[in-house]
């Protein structure tokens, strides 16, 4: 059996994600596995802008 053919079952559903904007930048980002248990609490959509928020 290929990989291939052992992929065929299986489906992403990345269009369901809850996500929300970054205070900094603007932009939507969406939810990742890491982020499972503090979900409520991530605010920035990365560490860049989570440093650029200090400085303003």
């Amino acid at each position: 059996m290929s990989q291939a053919s052992s992929r065929e079952g299986r489906s992403h559903r990345k269009g369901r994600l809850p996500s929300k904007p970054c205070p900094v930048c603007g932009r939507d980002f969406e939810w990742r596995k890491k982020w499972e248990r503090v979900w409520k609490e991530v605010k920035y959509c990365s560490e860049r802008c989570r440093r650029a928020s200090k400085t303003r």
